[in-house]
């Protein structure tokens, strides 16, 4: 259980970070979309190991393999399978920890619950998972172009480094252009910096990703139990190291008054459109055509170079030692990821939104 998710889009992934490879298979996805092999590349390229100083050193070129479910350049409606080998996994690095729990990792709670556990890298829990994700998601980021829409994210935290400007000032394809993926260049390379600083100190650090959606039609979204926002939240909080997400006015709304708050509709030729978007595109769990717009918050990656205390299988006081190739701040490269995961809720909102309407 808990390895697929959607409704109608749906990926399931399966694979471990030193096994053999990763892999999706993605079901849902409507007949006749052109699926773009050199576009699925790209995105993967964004979230691969190995890309800069501020990342993993483990070299992983990410390269898939189309399986199934894709000829002559279009999907035929049955299930894409896709492939990721693993081609620079060094287990050995992971042996000192064979029957050791690293704090804030998942080895106790996968080891309790299942009572075998493979500590390689993580093994399922590792955010290597996150490699399928993403090339499903690029599947889903085709869908939602067919409709007007994009997905874009960013980094505006990094520790205590907050970009303060909003996104409606800033042109966000800049974000590509440097290693951090922040579009504002002076605040990128003080995060650069910084990240590169706590790497040199053996330690890790914290940021936030924002992610905005455009061109979202109004009535995407569920009562009740499966809310637009509540199904990107769920999305979002399934990826490692997240440990908040906000939308719309988040927690800032709660300093506001109603008089403040309320989003205020007009008229727009043919559209009803509000003056205000603290609402974060999404009312009543539907969306309402603005803007989608949400925080994600990533803790400090739970491997540091440093000496911690611990426990083994056994109960016993151990010691356990970083070793291994591992992120100082994950959120550069968990930017695809999170752009991934929206895309996919999307994509199943708006095949589930042409099931609520009688065509006439």
């Amino acid at each position: 259980m808990g390895n697929s998710f959607g409704k109608i889009f749906k990926i399931t992934t399966f694979g471990e970070s030193h096994g053999l490879g990763l892999g999706v298979t993605v079901e849902g996805c409507p007949a006749g979309l052109p699926i773009e092999e050199d576009f699925i590349r790209r995105e993967m390229q964004r979230r691969k190991p190995g890309q800069s100083k501020i990342t993993t050193q483990r070299k992983e070129e990410d390269e898939f393999q189309m399986l199934s479910g894709v000829f002559e350049g279009k999907s035929t409606g049955t299930p894409i399978g896709m492939v990721i080998m693993n081609t620079d996994q060094k287990s050995k690095d992971y042996s000192h920890i064979s029957d050791k729990f690293r704090p804030s990792h998942a080895d106790y709670t996968y080891f309790e619950k299942y009572g075998i556990r493979d500590y390689r890298g993580g093994g399922r829990s590792s955010a290597r998972e996150t490699a399928a994700r993403v090339a499903g998601g690029a599947i889903a980021k085709m869908l939602l172009k067919h409709s007007g829409i994009t997905v874009q994210a960013y980094v505006s935290q990094v520790g205590g480094l907050k970009l303060e400007k909003n996104y409606h000032d800033m042109d966000l394809s800049k974000a590509e252009e440097n290693i951090v993926r922040c579009p504002d260049e002076a605040t990128a390379e003080q995060m650069i910096s910084y990240i590169d600083e706590v790497r040199k100190s053996r330690d890790t650090v914290g940021g936030i990703i924002t992610c905005v959606a455009k061109g979202v039609p109004a009535g995407l979204g569920e009562p009740v139990f499966d809310r637009l926002h509540a199904a990107l939240g769920k999305a979002m909080l399934s990826i490692n190291a997240v440990k908040g997400f906000e939308y719309g006015s988040g927690f800032q709304g709660v300093q506001m008054r109603g008089s403040q708050h309320n989003d205020a509709f007009y008229q727009d030729g043919k559209k009803v459109r509000t003056k205000t978007n603290f609402s974060g595109g999404i009312q009543g769990g539907i969306s309402n055509g603005e803007d989608i717009y949400f925080n994600v918050a990533f803790k400090p990656v739970a491997t540091i170079m440093q000496d911690q205390d611990s426990v083994n299988e056994a109960g016993e006081k151990v010691t356990v030692s970083g070793k291994g190739r591992h992120d100082p701040c994950v959120v550069p490269r968990a930017v695809p990821i999170v752009e991934a995961m929206a895309a996919l809720v999307l994509a199943d909102y708006l095949l589930i939104s042409r099931t609520n309407k009688l065509s006439v």
